[in-house]
């Protein structure tokens, strides 16, 4: 293969760089659909996920929160330190993972969860993005505990891939880590035998805001 590889750049110019080559990228890059209609797809997506969607007015975020962790029995949760207040319930013990003061693994291993906001939802995969931006916190806190309840603003669900690699385009340049997370954390072994949580929590469950 690498033979191959090597016989096909034979008559590439030692100069020439992959930017001097234009490349002609013919596939869709906007998704058209109504917001609804994206809003609807995103959300049916996530579950396919075997995720839980709950849709819930801005002003219910608090107690939908407080919801969640009740029917899990969930009493601490790690949040970044700048978690919106309307989002932040009474009755569960919220522990900041402060910037300056981080928490250690053995701390967010310990927690019930994590509570973060995210950058941005993808319809068509279902993919929820976590950026570091304002709301997330660092990419460790939605990977460790085995439990991540993320809010998703509709206004953030964009239609394509290509449309979040755009959007996410200040993230990258500013050098922030991306977390891009569609379901669970789920693997498979050589006999196909599913394994949840190995790599991320293996409970995802998503509040649809809006």
């Amino acid at each position: 293969m690498l033979a191959r590889v090597r016989a096909a750049l034979r008559d590439v110019p030692p100069d020439e760089a992959p930017k001097d080559v234009p490349v002609e990228r013919g596939y869709r890059t906007r998704d058209d659909a109504p917001p609804g209609e994206l809003i609807d797809r995103f959300a049916e997506r996530v579950e396919e996920y075997e995720a839980r969607v709950l849709r819930v007015d801005a002003d219910q975020v608090a107690a939908a929160v407080a919801t969640a962790c009740a029917a899990r029995g969930a009493r601490r949760l790690v949040i970044p330190h700048d978690l919106p207040a309307e989002w932040r319930p009474d009755g569960v013990e919220l522990v900041a993972d402060r910037v300056g003061a981080p928490l250690d693994h053995a701390t967010l291993d310990g927690l019930d969860g994590a509570l973060t906001g995210c950058a941005l939802g993808i319809a068509e995969t279902g993919t929820i993005v976590l950026d570091s931006g304002a709301g997330q916190g660092r990419r460790v806190i939605s990977l460790l505990p085995d439990y991540h309840l993320c809010v998703v603003g509709a206004d953030r669900v964009v239609g394509s891939v290509p449309e979040a690699v755009a959007a996410l385009a200040d993230a990258v340049a500013a050098g922030r880590p991306l977390t891009w997370i569609s379901g669970p954390s789920a693997t498979s072994d050589i006999e196909l035998d599913r394994v949840e949580g190995v790599h991320g929590p293996r409970t995802l469950e998503v509040l649809l805001v809006g």
